[in-house]
């Protein structure tokens, strides 16, 4: 079955950098798009970049722009987000998400914690 497990998430001052990682199983990852999605408290889930099956392509939220990369390696079957300059309302829980066969599978999140 298609199974996503991120990593990496933790507490990290404002202006430092985490970068998040997502492994996928039970699919054959380098044919999906991928993306990464974040939940704060409160909030509604919002993408917060995605990228395409080869990596060539890659779409970024605007909040997120410059300070963000997502980023690939389809031969561990692993998506990255690498997150630098790092605010506090960028805490949030991080999903890795990615629709396979026309449905859509979730990891079970990383949390995000950006404080002093």
């Amino acid at each position: 079955q298609v199974q996503l497990v991120e990593s990496g998430g933790g507490l990290v001052n404002p202006g430092g950098s985490l970068r998040l990682s997502c492994v996928g199983s039970g699919f054959i990852f380098r044919n999906f798009a991928m993306n990464w999605y974040r939940q704060a408290p409160g909030k509604e889930r919002e993408l917060v970049a995605s990228i395409t099956d080869t990596g060539g392509t890659t779409h970024y939220a605007d909040s997120v722009k410059g300070r963000f990369t997502i980023s690939r390696e389809n031969y561990k079957a692993t998506v990255y987000l690498q997150m630098n300059s790092l605010k506090p309302e960028d805490t949030a829980m991080y999903y890795c998400n990615s629709l396979v066969s026309g449905r859509g599978y979730w990891g079970q999140g990383t949390q995000v914690v950006v404080s002093s």
